[in-house]
């Protein structure tokens, strides 16, 4: 588990420009103090807006405005989600919790016991339907509970940080405190659900407050990211002389980092700790992400290769990040843990050359299976929910660059996906049953991917995935039905335009996306294209890039490649995601590499391009297709 800030009792000491806001009550003797009230009348007056809130609230409680803006942001990007819950539970623009802070557990004041959401409550007085429903309540409501942990001096924006650091509501909150005075100093601006315009002036001579900390470990992330090494375990079994919960190696000198793979960890925070430390759980992935703060965990040394993508080859050349979440919930990340990954992004890429784009971003839905018949069981998370184009314009890797989305496209044109994620909302549905835990799909939320049809008629079949329906039969509506849905960064070749439909081959097939001029979701760009010569056979696909068999030599055994579920017909074409990722395949068999040839890396003459087939990516031979620059 990680460690958390000393217990402490939650100040009520009224202090600077406190004391015109919070009116404290008298108190008999050895009595608990009465919460002092905070006036939020004017927050229910009809057409108040987010940005007009955010002033209010900060004159309401003198919580400085532009940290409460901060604060707003990295909730929830300033939006209130129509009442709908975060990945953590918490509702609106503040992301108010229904779960009292971790620190405060145990203490006896009932300040401190109370939720955010109660102690908002509390100390407006407004129920909890307004807190909730309300935008402007909801952020006068987080704003007096900011005050309501403050001490010292409220001009001092300094002085903010303890209760910046417990709204984060696990751990010590430094990791939030970070993001806070860094949004706070680089400066902001969006766009509400409902059209308002919302700006955080930057502040560029902002210094962040310290803190004492202890060593970092032999962490692997930025030096301004708050990580903590919590490694899992590398043991042996002593009675089956099994072994986990990964592989030495000595990446990237033996194999190259080709990927970063992008989970969900279908559990909670102190669930997925739990996991990646249970020395039998067989399982691990490089790095963790919290949903309330973004605070980061690292568990292996990215030399060595983790058991996360389900995919042998994959894990030998990637770096798996968890994200605490759900694939099937509605609820949204939040900003915070957003910004957190995305930044070790940035370190991983530039550190391990890993090419910044949506064909090595992936998600673990992007992952082939190994086999034939392997892919239907190969994990789709981060599911349907996560924010593709946002999390890339913070890794600075914007989908489709600066260009705009058209709804101009020509026969062969490369064009890449980019719906617009807040404006782009599918039906989803079984979203409990995919994911437990999940609740019921939001009909709300947005969501990152377009839907692809049998026909140009929003009536018609979703498209067929062999991979994922192996028996033809068409997508579905289904939290987990990837098979006819391209996601955002998807790169695909324009076959045929009628209207404003678009026609473009996947997994074998020729499908139909809608493409409206008013409300465009593709971006016309370049890229390298495959096709198979005419008259010749399909070409195969793989889920692996290994060797040829002349490559193995004594003791390691060859290792057979075949042809998964996909093909590239005649008059197909596809975009390729990488042009020349050599074959390799690592023998890794024991604890102590006491099986002969034990961690050898195989490499073969054998080259593969990395393919946009599918929703799931594959493997084609180099010899196989035929590649031309568009």
């Amino acid at each position: 588990m990680t460690s958390s800030r000393p217990l402490r009792v939650a100040a009520l000491t009224l202090a600077g420009g406190l004391a015109a806001a919070l009116v404290p009550s008298v108190v008999p003797a050895a009595a608990e103090p009465t919460a002092p009230a905070v006036d939020c009348s004017w927050a229910t007056a009809p057409g108040v807006t987010v940005d007009q809130a955010l002033a209010r609230a900060s004159a309401s409680t003198g919580v400085p405005e532009r940290l409460l803006t901060a604060v707003a942001y990295l909730q929830s990007r300033w939006q209130d989600h129509d009442g709908a819950s975060s990945r953590t539970g918490g509702y609106g623009v503040m992301n108010l919790s229904p779960t009292a802070p971790e620190d405060a557990r145990g203490d006896d004041s009932r300040a401190s016991q109370e939720a955010p959401l109660d102690r908002a409550a509390t100390l407006t007085g407004l129920g909890r339907r307004a807190l909730v429903g309300d935008p402007a309540a909801n952020v006068c409501g987080g704003a007096a509970v900011l005050a309501s942990w403050h001490t010292g001096s409220a001009t001092s924006l300094t002085s903010w940080r303890d209760p910046v650091a417990r709204w984060a509501g696990e751990g010590d909150g430094q990791d939030l405190v970070d993001l806070t005075w860094e949004l706070m100093r680089d400066g902001q601006s969006g766009t509400t659900a409902t059209g308002e315009r919302v700006a955080l002036a930057a502040d560029p001579g902002l210094r962040t407050p310290s803190r004492p900390r202890g060593g970092r470990g032999p962490v692997d992330c930025p030096r301004d990211l708050d990580c903590e090494w919590l490694p899992s375990p590398y043991t042996e079994d002593p009675v089956t002389g099994g072994y986990g919960n990964y592989d030495q190696a000595n990446r990237p000198k033996d194999l190259d980092i080709d990927f970063i793979v992008v989970h969900d960890t279908e559990s909670d925070y102190e669930g997925t700790i739990a996991t990646i430390s249970n020395p039998r759980s067989n399982v691990s992935w490089n790095y963790t992400v919290r949903s309330s703060d973004g605070h980061v965990v690292q568990h292996l040394d990215p030399k060595d290769v983790g058991y996360h993508a389900g995919n042998w080859w994959i894990n030998t050349h990637s770096i798996g990040i968890e994200h605490e979440g759900k694939a099937g919930t509605g609820g949204w990340f939040t900003e915070a843990q957003y910004r957190a990954s995305a930044k070790l992004v940035r370190h991983l890429t530039a550190k391990y050359d890993v090419p910044r784009d949506r064909a090595h971003v992936i998600g673990h839905d992007q992952v082939p299976g190994t086999v034939p018949g392997a892919t239907r069981n190969v994990h789709w998370d981060p599911g349907p929910y996560w924010d593709w184009e946002h999390y890339m314009d913070l890794v600075r890797a914007p989908i489709g660059g600066a260009r705009r989305t058209t709804g101009r496209v020509r026969v062969g044109d490369v064009v890449t996906v980019r719906p617009g994620y807040d404006r782009n909302q599918h039906v989803v549905t079984g979203c409990e049953e995919a994911s437990p835990g999940s609740g019921a799909c939001d009909p709300a939320a947005g969501t990152n991917y377009v839907e692809l049809r049998q026909a140009p008629d929003v009536a018609a079949p979703l498209a067929k995935d062999p991979g994922w329906k192996p028996d033809g039969s068409a997508s579905t509506t289904g939290a987990s039905e990837i098979g006819g849905r391209a996601a955002a960064g998807t790169q695909l070749v324009v076959h045929a335009v009628r209207g404003e439909w678009v026609q473009v081959a996947w997994a074998g097939e020729l499908v139909w996306l809608q493409n409206p001029a008013s409300l465009p979701v593709l971006v016309r760009g370049h890229g390298t294209v495959v096709t198979v010569r005419p008259g010749a056979a399909p070409a195969s696909t793989y889920g692996r890039a290994y060797p040829e068999q002349a490559a193995y030599l004594d003791p390691v055994p060859y290792q057979p490649v075949l042809p998964i579920e996909y093909t590239i017909k005649p008059g197909q074409q596809y975009v390729v995601g990488d042009d020349d990722l050599r074959s390799d395949y690592y023998y890794a068999k024991s604890f102590d590499a006491s099986v002969p040839g034990d961690r050898t890396v195989v490499r073969g003459r054998d080259r593969y391009l990395w393919v946009w087939t599918g929703h799931r990516m594959t493997f084609v031979k180099r010899g196989d297709v035929v590649q031309r620059r568009r």
